[in-house]
Order: structure tokens, then C-alpha cells, then sequence
């Protein structure tokens, strides 16, 4: 792989793609490293692909989105919080 390549961020449903393009690849006999290569990921990348998302099919992948989205939601409501217990605190202290 050239170290020139620009990283590129893939989605969930364009790495499962791949992973069903690779098992066509294996299944035809080609090596995990000439996969990766004709995916355009490293050999690391594959397998930890395969770990991440190995079995999944549409309704899992469906989820997976939501259960993120989720999440990210969560995260923000966390951090407006924390936000707003710190300006609490520094208003008791008279810090403001």
C-alpha cells in the first residue's frame, strides 16, 4: 500500500460490502494480502474488520446505526451537563 493514499473513512454498510466482496475473493483462492490489497486496505484494517463486523446482515447493520446515533446523542446531553454542574458550582462559589 502507498503511504501517499489519503485515508479514507469508511461507512458501515461500504465495510460490509467489502467483507461479502471478500469472501467471494477467498472463496476463489486468493491470499488474505492480495484481498486486502484489491479492497485498498491494509491486512490489519481486514482483519479488524472482520472482528468489528464479521457476521452482520441488514437488520444488525440497521441497528448498529441507531444504537450510534444513540450514543452521540447521549454523549452531547453528558457533556451539556457537565457544562452546566461547572457553571453551577462556579456561581455557588461566586465565581462569575
Amino acid at each position: 500500500m502507498d503511504l501517499t493514499m489519503v485515508r479514507k473513512k469508511h461507512k458501515p454498510d461500504e465495510i460490509i460490502k467489502k467483507l461479502r466482496d471478500a469472501d467471494v475473493m477467498l472463496a476463489d483462492g486468493r491470499s488474505i494480502a492480495g484481498v486486502a490489497r484489491q479492497l485498498e486496505v491494509s491486512e490489519q484494517t481486514y482483519h479488524r474488520w472482520r472482528n468489528q463486523f464479521g457476521g452482520m446482515k441488514g437488520p444488525e447493520m440497521k441497528r448498529l446505526k441507531e444504537l450510534e446515533k444513540e450514543n452521540a446523542s447521549l454523549k452531547r446531553i453528558v457533556a451539556a451537563q457537565a457544562l452546566d454542574n461547572q457553571a453551577l458550582k462556579d456561581i455557588a462559589e461566586g465565581n462569575f
